[in-house]
Order: C-alpha cells, then structure tokens, then sequence
C-alpha cells in the first residue's frame, strides 16, 4: 500500500497522484487482504478482485507480473495454476504503506508544542536529478518549502527521518537544521501559505466526503468493492497532506471530517470484507 521507488521507502507520490491503474488497484488489494494474512492467493482470485474493480484481464496479468518483477511478489505453480505471496521486500514496503495509512490522522489530534523543524539545503541547479530526489522524499517526510533551499515541518519529531534523507542523499556537508518556536517577526499561518497549497488538499478531501459519505453496499461482493475503493481513495492523502496541528489549520478543516468517516466505514466493512475475500480465496477455481 504504501511501488517500489529507489527515491523513497514507499509508493512513488507521482504514481500515487495519478491515474488509477491496474498495478496501484492491486497493491491495494495486496495491503488490504494478503499482507495480514500472508497467505498465498492464485492468479484467478486476484484477476477476478481486479475485475469487479473495472480492470481488464489482461490488465491485471501486466500489474501482476510488473510487481513481480520488481521484487515485491513471488509465484509457485500447482499444476496449470499459479499463486503468488509477497516476499519480504514486498511485506516490508506495505507494511510501511499501511502503517502511515491507517496512522495517519492522529498528528491534528496531539497537541502542538509550537516548535518547528527548519532544514537548511544547499543543491547546486546543475543537479536536478538530485534536487528533484531531495524535494521527492521531503515532500513525502511532510516538509513543505517556503523558499528556495528552505524547508520546514511543525513536527520536530521528524528530525530523525530528515536526517535519514539527508545521509541517504549525500548532503550532509550541505545542509544545517534549527529546532524551536517562531520568532516575533512574522506569522506562522504565512510561512504555512507559502509552504503547502491547502487549498489544493482540503478541495481533494471534500471530493472523497462526497464520494463515500452515504455509501452503502448491499453485499459481500460490493462491501469487498467499496472498502477496496476507500483504501485507495484514502492512501493518498498521506503524500498530499502534511498533517498540520489543528493551530495551523483553516476553520472547519475538511481533513478532519474525512478522517472520521475513513475510519468509521473502515471499521464497519472490515470484516464482512474480509470474510468475503477469503471466501474467495478458497473457492475452487
């Protein structure tokens, strides 16, 4: 839940702001039902999943075996079937995934110290491929860049995985942090304008309150659809949203009432959906 990406331990956050795709739909699946399990599924029960979600056969074959390719899934034949389990690159990156989503949240309900995390970073334009990487895996660390070579988080808590990119990249030498509250000249709310379009976030939550507010299925198969559609509605939000403290946040957030309705019909479908898929999973095929 969280493709492999050598710029970050998680989902590329340009995939995930993509189209849907066959390949993302069946990393959902894979989070949702076979990573807490960890049990084997056959290609058909797969296939069959992928279908009702609107993803062609031969679709789903491409998604299965680009995700093989890249390590996170491994296959055994039985006769003229195949069944496929996650390998412990691939148990370890939607372990990662589902961790930050279902996490994810909890940060506007703690309460703030006024502290900030300020990064300092010096990258030369000539290497863009490593600005890009930097502004990458920040970006998905939850750092937001008010100017040029600045980035920052009201999480100092952060600090640790900060400097993981940092060494990771190689910009040791070339970069300082700072921790503490802000200072008499300006306002917080300003350097969070310039820092991260809200705007652009909370529009994405109304779209997904207006999409699940009010859904209910009517059975297994179709509670198996819809929790599979809001998980992968949900999983993207953890790229787009830097988590802010409520101090920071406009008046009447939509975040926080999406949050509240993951969660609430999360719980509700769980089980049914997960009595259905292994119902599926066992059926002859």
């Amino acid at each position: 839940m969280s493709a492999a990406d050598t710029d970050h331990p998680a989902l590329s956050r340009r995939r995930e702001l993509g189209a849907t795709s066959a390949r993302s739909l069946l990393l959902t699946v894979l989070g949702e039902f076979v990573l807490p399990r960890d049990e084997a599924v056959w290609t058909q029960v797969l296939i069959d999943v992928l279908g009702r979600l609107g993803v062609e056969a031969k679709s789903a074959r491409q998604a299965l075996a680009r995700t093989a390719a890249e390590g996170l899934l491994e296959s055994d034949r039985a006769g003229r079937r195949v069944r496929w389990s996650l390998t412990a690159q691939g148990r370890r990156l939607l372990s990662d995934g589902a961790e930050r989503i279902y996490g994810f949240g909890a940060a506007g309900r703690r309460p703030w110290d006024g502290r900030w995390l300020v990064l300092l970073v010096s990258v030369p334009e000539s290497r863009r491929r490593l600005r890009h990487r930097l502004r990458t895996r920040l970006a998905w660390a939850g750092l937001g860049s008010p100017a040029p070579g600045v980035w920052l988080s009201p999480d100092p808590g952060k600090q640790d995985e900060v400097a993981g990119v940092i060494a990771d990249l190689g910009l040791d030498t070339a970069t300082s942090s700072f921790v503490g509250p802000f200072g008499a000249i300006g306002a917080p709310r300003q350097v969070v304008a310039q820092a991260w379009d809200l705007a652009e976030v909370e529009a994405a939550y109304e779209e997904f309150l207006q999409t699940f507010i009010g859904a209910a299925p009517l059975d297994p198969g179709e509670v198996l659809v819809h929790q599979i559609h809001l998980v992968h509605a949900w999983r993207r939000f953890p790229f787009l949203d830097p988590e802010l403290p409520a101090e920071l946040l406009p008046e009447g957030w939509a975040g926080a009432r999406a949050a509240a309705l993951f969660d609430a019909l999360h719980d509700r479908w769980a089980e049914e959906a997960r009595r259905y898929w292994q119902e599926l999973r066992a059926a002859p095929s």
